[in-house]
């Protein structure tokens, strides 16, 4: 059996925002723009990888969420705690001042970790923590 990870989801609330991050900043393409206000669901994908996909869809949309979960998926993703996302790029310092100079909310500096990797992290319009590796 061969698998292979076609889409993810990630939780956004300002269309527009999360477009202008992960196309204009990020330089992913845009695969699907479906919806529309703040029920859109946007599939973005990085430029030459086809078969991999993230959808960009409201947090809430669907019905069997209950008001209490509501209010705890918002406060989470106000917190960065409720969804996250690993990238790898062979240039992580270039990456790194292109998100500086979009006025992207830096977490944290690119570093060596104790890990093994060197990383940074930042957040998307959303609160979504994107740890950015060099490859």
């Amino acid at each position: 059996m061969s698998l292979s990870i076609h889409s993810s989801f990630l939780p956004h609330e300002d269309p527009e925002a999360s477009l202008e991050f992960y196309r204009d900043v990020l330089g992913f393409e845009v695969r699907n723009d479906v919806g529309n206000g703040r029920m859109r669901w946007v599939t973005v994908g990085p430029a030459g990888q086809p078969g991999t996909s993230l959808v960009l869809a409201p947090p809430v949309a669907d019905p069997g969420v209950t008001d209490d979960e509501r209010r705890a998926i918002t406060e989470m993703m106000a917190k960065g705690t409720y969804a996250m996302l690993l990238l790898a790029t062979d240039d992580l310092d270039t990456t790194f001042e292109r998100l500086r100079v979009a006025d992207s909310e830096i977490v944290q500096e690119p570093a060596e970790q104790p890990y093994g990797v060197r990383d940074c992290a930042v957040r998307d319009p959303a609160g979504n923590l994107l740890r950015i590796q060099q490859r």
